[in-house]
Order: structure tokens, then sequence, then C-alpha cells
């Protein structure tokens, strides 16, 4: 297992100026994370490609590796063109996940307002086809790319192996987040267990959940049956995540842990304690 942190974690910190992106990578490194995972938000690498090797150049002095780079993608669209250009936007991304040095890639793959299951199954070839294409061309980089359990239409575990089986190719994945199963209420511990046989990578977050007649103001947002959720410290919040990584564990995945936060609290405070609360109870089970 190696433990690491997710770029997006520090958004806070870089949105506001008081951290560069690469002063994000010299932190992670810090506070003993042995990877970082890229998320291109407030920069992308078409308008600033020299950012590439100053990345790479970057995460190797502080000693720890790129393990992954996730970005948004959206195959539902009006038009083939726009199917086909999206496709292509997206090996262009994967240029730049090999520039990185990564072996891992994430894209999200579909998006929309109507979430029902019907509409999924029609939609589900389009999706696998898209997935199916840039797949293929990540392999020649050895590039595993993977879909992330998020986004409401594609997060329930049972759609997440339904694209993994209609694309149908080894280096096609999951990004598996183990607290994202709760924003369409699904039980995570359950969730975990069924998909981490399909993990190309673990992103660790924890939410506090609510009932849906009991609104606790500002700060919180919709499940899809309609709890409230807001995101959590990893081990602070209301996940089992001594279950959750236990099977983790027990299941036999060794690769990439990454912090991904998103609570109220300081992001770099918040960070950290998950970080450490993770290692720990890792060490537990």
């Amino acid at each position: 297992m190696k433990l690491g942190v997710s770029s997006y974690s520090l958004y806070q910190a870089m949105q506001a100026g008081s951290m560069s992106l690469l002063e994000v990578i010299d932190w992670v490194a810090s506070i003993g994370g042995e990877h970082i995972e890229i998320v291109p938000l407030g920069f992308n690498f078409v308008e600033n490609p020299g950012l590439i090797e100053q990345i790479r150049e970057r995460a190797a002095q502080a000693g720890i590796v790129v393990s992954n780079y996730a970005i948004g993608a959206n195959f539902i669209v009006d038009s083939e063109e726009a199917y086909a250009a999206e496709i292509a936007r997206v090996k262009r991304e994967v240029d730049h996940a090999h520039a990185l040095g990564a072996k891992l890639m994430r894209h999200d793959v579909a998006s929309r307002p109507d979430t029902s299951i019907v509409r999924f199954q029609e939609d589900l070839p389009r999706i696998a086809n898209a997935c199916r294409e840039i797949a293929d061309y990540a392999a020649q980089y050895g590039i595993t790319t993977s879909l992330e359990n998020h986004g409401y239409y594609v997060q329930a575990s049972d759609r997440v192996q339904a694209v993994i089986h209609a694309v149908d190719r080894p280096n096609y994945k999951t990004t598996l987040d183990i607290g994202n199963f709760v924003c369409v209420d699904e039980n995570p511990v359950i969730a975990v267990k069924k998909n981490i046989g399909y993990a190309s990578m673990v992103h660790i977050k924890d939410f506090y959940v609510r009932p849906e007649n009991r609104n606790p103001g500002a700060g919180w947002f919709r499940s899809a049956g309609g709890q409230y959720l807001r995101g959590a410290i990893a081990g602070q919040g209301d996940l089992d995540l001594w279950e959750i990584l236990r099977i983790v564990k027990a299941s036999g995945y060794d690769g990439y842990l990454s912090i991904e936060y998103e609570g109220m609290e300081d992001c770099r405070q918040g960070t950290r304690i998950a970080f450490d609360n993770v290692r720990r109870i890792w060490e537990e089970v």
C-alpha cells in the first residue's frame, strides 16, 4: 500500500493563492506521502504545457511519484461531432498523463439530469465505446484508465461494474472512492466489498450523514435519495472507515490510497489529520 494525497484536497489553499501546485507537492512529501494525484483544477496543460515538466521535477526532488491524473469528461453530448471531439480531447489528456509519468488516469464518462436506470442502459453502449477507444489508446503507454463512482449517474457499484464489463479491456478499471457511494444512498461497506476487485486506485473520503427530515443548515448537500451529506476528515465522519479499510486490505489490494479531503476545516489541517488517521487505521485493521 502506498499512501498519498490528491491535489484536489488542497484546492482550497491553491484557489486562495496561499499554495501553488508545486508547493502542494512539497507539502505532501513533508507529511510522509508517497505519491500525489494530479487533478487539473485552476490550471490546464494545454495553456501551460511547461507545468508538466515542473511537476515531474518537483515530485522527483521531493521523493514522491505522480500516481494518477484525474480529469472530467462527458460522452453524452448532442452530436456525433461532439462525441468524437470529446474522445479526441480525452486522448490528448492521456498524452498529458504519460508526460507526467503517471500509469493511472481517471476520466469521467457521463452526466445527465435524468439518472434513471432506463436512461443509463440506453447510454451504456456509447459510454463503453468511448472508454474502450481511450483505453486502447492508453495501452501504448502502459496506462490504465478508469471511471470513478461519482456524479450520481454512474455512481452506484452495479453501474460502475456494468461500464467496466461493457468496455472489456484489461487496462480499464475503477478509481474506487470509498465514500462516494453514500451520494446514491448505497452502503459503502457493501459497495466497496463488491468493487474492490475492479480497483486501479482507491480514494479515501469520509462524510457526515443526516436524515432527509433533519436539515443541518448551510454547507450540506443532498444525496440522490435526499439525505444530507457533508465532507468530513477521514476517520471522523459517519462512515465505518475501519471496516472499509479492513475490506480493502483483506482483498490483497496493494496499490495507491489517495486522501481526497473536501470538508469545511482548513484543507491543510483536514488533509493532514485524514492522512495520519488512515495510516494508523490501516495498521490496526
